[in-house]
C-alpha cells in the first residue's frame, strides 16, 4: 500500500529538544519582546521547540519500531539561546551563539540511524534554532535580551497533528 494514499494512516514526526517550563517561560519572553507585522503568526508558547530532524509523514504502522530506533546515547550539555535573527523567508528565530558539540553531536548521531529506520536526513546544514514566528518578514528584532542557558538532558520524538489544529504531542522522550 502506498504510505503516501490517503487510505494508509500516517503520523507526521520530528525529533526535538523540548524545553521544560522555564526554558519554555524564557523562549516566551522572547518570542514577546518582537514587534510583529500585520499577518505574522508567532508560535505559540506550548509549540517552542529546537528541531534536530524533521521526519515528515510515516506509516502509523512503523511508529513502534522507531520509537525504540530514535534511542541514541548522547552526553547532556547546555544550548546557550540569545541571537534573534529574521530569516529571508520571513522566518523569525532565536539561535545559539555558537552550538555546542553535544548539540551537534546528538544530531549527527541521529542522522546515522535514519537511514536503517528507512528515512532520510535532510540534505541541507543543520542551522538549530527555535522558530518564533512565520510570515514576519518586517519584523522588529529585538536588540538584545537575556541569554538562556538551557541545560539539555533530553530529547523527544514529537507528532504534528495539522488537522488538529496543529497540536503537538510528545510521544517519547529519550534520556542519556
Amino acid at each position: 500500500m502506498d504510505p503516501s494514499s490517503p487510505s494508509s494512516p500516517s503520523v507526521r514526526l520530528f525529533l526535538a529538544l523540548w524545553p521544560d517550563d522555564a526554558v519554555r517561560d524564557q523562549l516566551r519572553a522572547w518570542r514577546d519582546a518582537w514587534t510583529w507585522p500585520r499577518g505574522a503568526t508567532p508560535v505559540h508558547t506550548a509549540k517552542l521547540h529546537v528541531t534536530l530532524h524533521f521526519l515528515g509523514n510515516v506509516p502509523s504502522d512503523r511508529l513502534p519500531a522507531l520509537l525504540d530506533g530514535f534511542a541514541v546515547p548522547f552526553t547532556p550539555f547546555e544550548l546557550r539561546l540569545g541571537v534573534p535573527a529574521l530569516w529571508h523567508n520571513g522566518i523569525a528565530v532565536l539561535a545559539p551563539h555558537d552550538p555546542p558539540q553535544g548539540l551537534l553531536d546528538l544530531h549527527a548521531s541521529l542522522s546515522q540511524v535514519l537511514p536503517g529506520l528507512g528515512l532520510q536526513p535532510e540534505a541541507r546544514a543543520y542551522r538549530p534554532h527555535v522558530t518564533m514566528a512565520r510570515r514576519a518578514g518586517g519584523a522588529a528584532v529585538p536588540q538584545d535580551g537575556p541569554a538562556i542557558a538551557w541545560r539539555v538532558d533530553r530529547y523527544a520524538l514529537v507528532e504534528s497533528r495539522p488537522g488538529d489544529g496543529g497540536a503537538y504531542t510528545v510521544l517519547r522522550d529519550y534520556l542519556p
